[in-house]
């Protein structure tokens, strides 16, 4: 009975709090909560469709096939779009059920702009590093070996990977962000491929974002308020005065 309350108490702690916030915001606004996630697995899968057929993998591949191989222009161009076709290798329920959930949570948590922001800036990073990987080459730790270059570098994992580090440190759910960045180094250690590694990347990327997104907040505070701030600050709309408990 005290392991039972000392796992349930955990789960409150850890779970909650984004439980609460998610499941709140599902039941009252159900879909229109996440739109942009919905958009994202309907996209997903119609690239799925696409790649398949004999007519749609040249288009898909054109507009969002990544090497690190390619010119950087090329990749820079097709990296918003390559989070959304999967991989040819993997299940695409995998991916659909990654964008469902991460995406999903973050969305209700982050805002649409910001899960936006972290989950091409996490994409983007993947894409960078294989080109430096390949250049520091097999060697080094952070290495990859030059026939990476001819990869095709596809799917949402590295979006989901950083939104879910982002999600965890923005709501406090320590635990769960840090099985997250483990997992992703055991990954890299049992099988040292370039999407583990570039799971790493991203992971760098959104504790860069969460660094940044923590120093704004402590020069926010620290900073004197202006005129039309301090309701906002003590928590009362501006021109009424603060409740006090």
């Amino acid at each position: 009975m005290r392991a039972r309350a000392a796992v349930a108490g955990f789960a409150r702690r850890e779970w909650g709090p984004l439980y609460g916030e998610v499941r709140g915001a599902l039941v009252e606004r159900r879909w229109r909560a996440v739109p942009l996630t919905l958009a994202a697995v309907l996209l997903t899968a119609v690239c799925q469709v696409v790649q398949n057929q004999e007519w749609g993998y040249g288009p898909v591949a054109a507009i969002g096939f990544v090497r690190a191989g390619d010119p950087l222009w090329l990749a820079l161009l097709r990296t918003p779009l390559s989070l959304f076709v999967p991989a040819l290798d993997l299940p695409v329920w995998g991916a659909l059920a990654q964008i469902l959930l991460v995406f999903g949570v973050a969305e209700i948590c982050l805002g649409r702009v910001r899960t936006v922001v972290v989950a091409y800036v996490c994409t983007l990073a993947g894409t960078l590093y294989a080109r430096l990987g390949i250049a520091v080459g097999p060697g080094g730790p952070l290495g990859l070996p030059e026939t990476d270059a001819r990869i095709v570098d596809t799917g949402p994992s590295a979006a989901v990977v950083g939104l879910a580090v982002v999600v965890c440190f923005q709501r406090r759910a320590w635990f769960t962000g840090a099985a997250v960045v483990v997992a992703m180094a055991v990954e890299v250690v049992v099988k040292p491929n370039l999407a583990g590694k570039e799971h790493l990347a991203a992971i760098a990327a959104a504790l860069v974002l969460c660094a940044v997104a923590a120093v704004f907040r402590w020069w926010r505070d620290q900073s004197p308020p202006g005129p039309g701030e301090r309701g906002v600050r003590d928590g009362s709309r501006s021109g009424a005065p603060a409740i006090r408990s």
